[in-house]
């Protein structure tokens, strides 16, 4: 069935993998277990349009039932546009997100497609694949095991279970196990768990888990099951730049402190009073843009951003608003936390008003103010759907961390 999951590509795989968000990513770990039912990444690749050339590869070969070489051509060529730096060797590298791709998206659509079965084929039966190359022995001696649907065991076990798996699961009914000479299901191994530490290359540091014998890191789940049994909850109203509430994922926590704040000049703040046009005009002028005419920049970490009026124009009456809530005079603060931040987040959240969910992309930096006796945090958020800016004075630690979280792509001074 390994030979299945490449070569036969089916509805429920393909709308599986088209519904998943690209998330930009440093390490593998970054996205973690459950998250890829809803995320894309490959490991390293932190730029949107790298991750999304790359995803469109993914699918092509999904889709089409592309074979390995075919989808090396496509990685070479991502890799010759983007300038992409990548750990491995090129071989191994691309089998690793053609296959590992390829086969938790079908396995996805085949839990799927064994769920609607379960009245009529309560029993399903691990199915090793002999062609591996390097067989693992607990994945062998699983071979022929019968469960019922519902056993907890599949929570942890359901293929696949480690880079390269090509283990698989078919139903079976009663009738069937009457035919194989059984009287009902096996009784399930115990489950012995390991700890492992992952994330030794990511800028959120490494962290330790647990997951069975004989189960990899970030496979110790169903693949699409979370996203079949579960909703994200709605967004929560009134969130400028999210906090820890908010809903969505990954949901990494920043395992050190802020480098120290910037020390800035009085200049940097601008003055009270002004009207919305010049305050979109100071914070355009940053970026070498104006009101009447926009500028591309490219950002700490290599991703393009369009700058220009259009940030300030309200969708509900199309007017420029630069002065809400009557925070003007730090857009230079948000300014150039977009253009010199001390960290870059990113994270997938969701969108109750669009009934989507969307990737967010989070610029922090902190201030020593000439004139004031604590720090200023400034956080420029953006998504698709828009962006939000907020300052802070007089911040705690708590209150920074509530904003540290997704995952960390950058880090001032690393």
């Amino acid at each position: 069935m390994a030979g299945d999951a490449v070569s036969l590509p089916f509805s429920e795989q393909i709308e599986f993998y088209r519904r998943k968000l690209n998330i930009p990513t440093q390490g593998w770990a970054d996205i973690y277990g459950p998250e890829h039912d809803y995320a894309f990444m490959v490991a390293g690749a932190n730029r949107n349009e790298l991750i999304s050339d790359f995803q469109q590869a993914v699918e092509k070969a999904i889709a089409g039932g592309g074979t390995l070489e075919d989808f090396r051509k496509d990685f070479d060529r991502i890799v010759a546009t983007h300038g992409w730096s990548y750990n491995g060797g090129r071989n191994w590298r691309s089998r690793v997100i053609y296959e590992t791709n390829l086969r938790s998206s079908y396995m996805a659509g085949r839990y799927q497609q064994l769920l609607e079965l379960r009245e009529d084929r309560p029993y399903w039966e691990y199915v090793h694949n002999d062609a591996v190359e390097h067989p693992r022995p607990l994945h062998e001696s699983w071979n022929g095991l019968i469960l019922r649907w519902d056993d907890p065991w599949w929570q942890y076990h359901f293929p696949i279970n480690a880079w390269g798996c090509q283990c698989s699961v078919r139903a079976l009914s009663a009738a069937d196990l009457k035919r194989m000479g059984r009287s009902g299901p096996d009784t399930a191994p115990p489950i012995r768990m390991v700890a492992h530490t992952i994330g030794q290359r990511s800028p959120n540091g490494p962290r330790q888990v647990e997951v069975p014998e004989g189960i990899d890191p970030g496979f110790e789940h169903i693949p699409g099951r979370s996203r079949l049994v579960s909703q994200i909850p709605p967004d929560l109203p009134d969130t400028p730049a999210g906090s820890s509430g908010s809903p969505g994922m990954p949901n990494r926590r920043a395992p050190d402190a802020m480098p120290p704040p910037k020390k800035v000049g009085p200049q940097i703040l601008l003055p009270t009073g002004l009207s919305d046009e010049e305050y979109a005009s100071a914070f355009l002028a940053h970026f070498g843009a104006t009101l009447d005419q926009p500028a591309v920049i490219t950002d700490v970490i290599g991703e393009r951003l369009a700058i220009g009026k259009e940030l300030f124009i309200t969708r509900k009456t199309g007017q420029l608003k630069a002065n809400k809530r009557n925070r003007g005079q730090y857009l230079g603060l948000m300014a150039d936390a977009l253009l010199d931040p001390d960290e870059i987040w990113v994270r997938m959240e969701y969108h109750a008003a669009q009934n989507k969910a969307m990737v967010r992309r989070r610029y922090i930096a902190e201030y020593e103010l000439h004139d004031e006796s604590v720090p200023a945090l400034a956080v420029f958020e953006l998504g698709p759907d828009g962006w939000n800016g907020i300052t802070v004075f007089n911040p705690q630690d708590y209150e920074i961390n509530d904003l540290r979280f997704g995952v960390r792509l950058y880090r001032r001074g690393l």
